[in-house]
């Protein structure tokens, strides 16, 4: 008995001890410079690992260490290094101060008119760029993601709407619009095999949400010619510092020299050689002998050709791994005004736990890039408090207690209903102009009421006419969702009234799987793709005298669903059974009559005369539709899966029937059809190009009626709304075709390469386009477009030429507007 007592003891004893050594504790602090003031993220490791943390904007750090002696060592571009020992064995403060890196030239000798040191320097970086650019040839790591967007300024009211209380500022209309953090499991193979698995999430005030950070996003190797293609932060990519071309685009100063870990670490300034060139401006840190970069503070202004933010600042400070040098974090920081909205912000990714040129398992790489689990934001704050590398600021904590207590309360129906009571009141401009809407966000559905001035036009087939719907929306679980939506129109001139129902239900955001059902009558285009809205060809037909869009009548039912088979490849499926009726002009009504010009008919065929373009007939027809991308990548979330922009070019290709004989179907014909296109292929600092091409024939055309014809995305107006595969100068109806088409359409943005270079344009950042479009089909042999003109986000003038056979036949401007 005696000695199980003491066994039991012993083992006590033991356990004790143990767990006491392998506690784990605190160590936490504040970081200063020799002034007192913080230095913001400055990386703090434990040496000797890639475990680590980083200071966060106020100069804060938090670590946990096993119990013992420790060594930290607390590294930032611009200050020196310092290592710290302590012996751990609880919670302790340790505050650091950390002297200002002294880069001096005394050894530097600069000559009269000679060239600054800088260069031979930067030259032996851009020799070795890219054998270090291909010498890790895959890696993992941990990586820590923080977003931060602030309002420092904002107008007190916007489009009637208190700005403090629609966005929840503080009395000076300030405040935190978005904070997240989140922490993934990352990994790259060359070439560019990408794996991320989100741990956890969290977005201040959203508390069921998942964020959208993404650490393939927070990629930037400065080691590559060009960076931040196809980003959205501008339409032409940036040249780097120690790119090939680099001494073409930059000047270099040496601002001195310092030794760091053995290592001579020479400061250099970067600036544009002219003003708006795609460069960066700032300091590179590069290291003798070995031409390493050791660190980037650039920045990239509205000079350069950014978008919608006035600067963007880049700060990258890289950590020694073996022999290797890795981003220790990296630091996108923003700001700007927009409208009298003035903002800034930062998104922070901080890396540690690095396992350089691991060898992974055959198949661990797949076209899944980012994989976001239910799990993901249910981590609690105890959770946060003890992994998050970066700590928290105190507006930062006030935010997530407020926001977070706010989406509590929203949860509540009554708080939801006080909320819409708010949101769902009347006013004559949303039942005019943009729209009226009525949410319930408790039972997560939405009636929206068409504004009523979409709702009146005219054409020469209805005269004056009316229509308006509304839309029913219900959100299920999973991202879920049924709209119903029904419509009804009225012609006073030609009496007629037509209603339609049109429903939807999305049943599977992971296979983006949908099924509806459309049933009714209505006034359709002839083609099928459409001409202009209502309200332009209302503006043509009465100012203009210019009635191009025709008409004809159809009771209807569709049925028809869509669902991804396979990644990259999605399927559509259609039942449609159609009566179609003839129409023919009404009235010729116009506010002003021109002496050379006068409506043409209905028949789009036959101008002069306004008999009948069909008899009216039935059609039932089927159609399948295959679309696959190559090489497709997706994130998946819990709620979606969501596809990245396509690398390679996406194909299509249909098949649709026409039945004879089933439910009464008068036609008869089979159509086959193939597309292959893509858009904004990134050609660096000449812009990127998209094209189009495709081509159909009817296999069998026994009887085909004209609105089952193979129709074009035609254009005749001056102003239109762009489109890749719309013609600029082709009639809407008169090549339709029920034989056999190619078509192909080119246009090559080069995103400001030419204008930028001329010094008044250039404030503009317009972007010239150039385009081509072509059609063959047996009345239409040889039809080219070409058009040159420059846009600006939404808006773009073009001036085009149209050539059949290599006869012009047409020439003009055109403006487009994207809206």
């Amino acid at each position: 008995m005696k000695a199980t007592k003491l066994l039991v003891t012993l083992t006590a004893l033991i356990a004790i001890s143990f767990n006491g050594f392998c506690q784990q504790f605190q160590i936490k602090g504040k970081i200063t410079d020799t002034d007192g003031q913080p230095i913001p993220f400055v990386s703090v490791f434990v040496k000797g690992t890639t475990k680590g943390v980083s200071a966060n904007v106020d100069g804060i750090y938090s670590i946990n260490v096993d119990r013992g002696i420790v060594s930290l060592t607390f590294t930032v571009v611009g200050f020196k290094s310092a290592t710290h020992t302590v012996d751990v064995f609880d919670n302790i403060i340790v505050n650091k101060t950390l002297e200002t890196e002294q880069y001096t030239l005394n050894s530097v000798v600069i000559k009269a008119n000679g060239e600054d040191p800088a260069y031979k320097i930067v030259r032996n970086a851009i020799k070795n760029r890219k054998a270090y650019l291909e010498e890790i040839f895959a890696y993992s790591s941990d990586v820590y993601i923080k977003g931060v967007q602030k309002l420092v300024g904002a107008p007190k009211k916007f489009f009637g709407r208190d700005i403090q209380k629609t966005l929840n500022l503080d009395t000076n209309r300030n405040g935190i619009l978005y904070l997240s953090e989140s922490q993934s499991k990352f990994s790259y193979m060359k070439p560019d095999q990408i794996k991320e698995e989100m741990i956890s999430s969290k977005i201040s005030g959203r508390n069921n949400a998942f964020s959208f950070n993404k650490a393939s996003d927070m990629r930037i190797n400065f080691y590559e010619n060009l960076l931040l293609e196809n980003t959205g932060l501008s339409a032409r990519s940036f040249v780097s510092p120690i790119a090939d071309n680099a001494l073409f685009y930059y000047k270099y100063k040496l601002l001195g020299k310092t030794e760091e870990n053995g290592l001579i670490i020479n400061k250099i300034e970067v600036t544009p050689k002219r003003k708006n060139d795609p460069a960066f401006r700032g300091v590179i840190y590069i290291a003798d002998n070995i031409w390493r970069l050791m660190g980037t503070d650039l920045i990239l202004t509205k000079d350069a050709g950014v978008n919608l933010i006035d600067t963007l600042n880049i700060a990258q400070h890289f950590i020694k791994i073996d022999k290797y040098y890795m981003p220790g974090n990296l630091k996108f920081e923003f700001n700007g005004n927009v409208f009298g909205f003035k903002f800034e912000g930062y998104f922070i990714s901080f890396y540690s736990n690095y396992n350089i040129n691991p060898k992974f398992e055959k198949g661990y790489f797949t076209p899944e890039i980012l994989k976001i689990t239910k799990a993901v934001n249910k981590k609690d704050s105890a959770y946060w408090a003890n992994n998050r590398p970066i700590p928290l600021t105190e507006e930062e904590r006030k935010d997530y207690i407020k926001k977070d207590s706010i989406a509590l309360r929203m949860q509540s129906k009554q708080y939801l209903d006080s909320l819409e009571k708010a949101n769902n009141n009347f006013t004559l401009n949303k039942i005019l102009i943009t729209s009226y809407s009525r949410n319930d966000r408790y039972d997560k559905r939405s009636y929206t009421f068409d504004p009523l001035i979409q709702s009146a036009f005219y054409n020469t087939v209805e005269g004056f006419a009316v229509k308006y719907g509304v839309t029913y929306r219900k959100r299920f679980e999973d991202n879920k969702y049924l709209t119903i939506r029904p419509e009804a129109r009225y012609g006073f001139k030609n009496e007629t009234f037509t209603a339609k129902l049109s429903t939807y239900y999305y049943y599977n955001a992971t296979k983006r799987a949908g099924v509806g059902l459309n049933f009714g009558n209505e006034i359709a285009d002839l083609n099928n793709y459409g001409t202009m809205s209502p309200l332009s060809n209302t503006i043509n037909s009465l100012l203009f005298e210019r009635n191009y869009p025709k008409f004809y009548k159809r009771d209807f039912i569709s049925i028809y669903t869509q669902r991804e088979l396979a990644n990259g490849l999605q399927a559509y499926l259609a039942l449609d059974y159609n009566k179609n009726y003839a129409l023919t002009n009404s009235t010729l009504f116009k506010f002003r009559d021109y002496d050379d010009r006068a409506f043409t008919s209905n028949n789009p065929l036959n101008p002069a005369d306004d008999a009948p373009l069909f008899s009216d007939y039935q059609s039932t027809a089927i159609t399948a539709s295959l679309t696959y991308t190559f090489g497709q990548k997706y994130i998946t979330r819990p709620d979606a899966k969501i596809y990245t922009q396509a690398k390679y070019p996406r194909l299509n290709l249909t098949y649709k029937k026409g039945i004879n004989g089933v439910l009464g179907g008068d036609t008869d014909y089979d159509l086959i059809t193939f597309e292959a296109y893509q858009e904004k292929i990134g050609l660096g600092l000449f812009g990127y190009t998209s094209f189009v091409i495709g081509a159909g024939k009817f296999l069998n055309s026994q009887q085909v009626y004209f609105p089952d014809f193979k129709h074009f995305r035609a254009n005749r107006a001056t102003f239109f709304p762009p489109n890749l595969r719309k013609f600029r100068f082709l009639d809407f109806y008169q090549y339709s075709t029920n034989d056999y088409y190619f078509e192909a359409h080119l246009e090559h943005n080069f995103s400001g390469f030419i204008l930028n270079k001329i010094p008044l344009l250039r404030k503009l950042k317009l972007e010239e386009v150039l385009g081509i479009n072509y059609l063959n089909q047996p009345q239409k042999r040889n039809y080219t477009e070409y058009y040159f003109g420059v846009q600006r986000l939404v808006f773009g003038i073009s001036y085009g030429f149209a050539f059949d056979n290599g006869k012009k036949v047409d020439q003009g401007i055109r403006f487009a507007y994207n809206f």
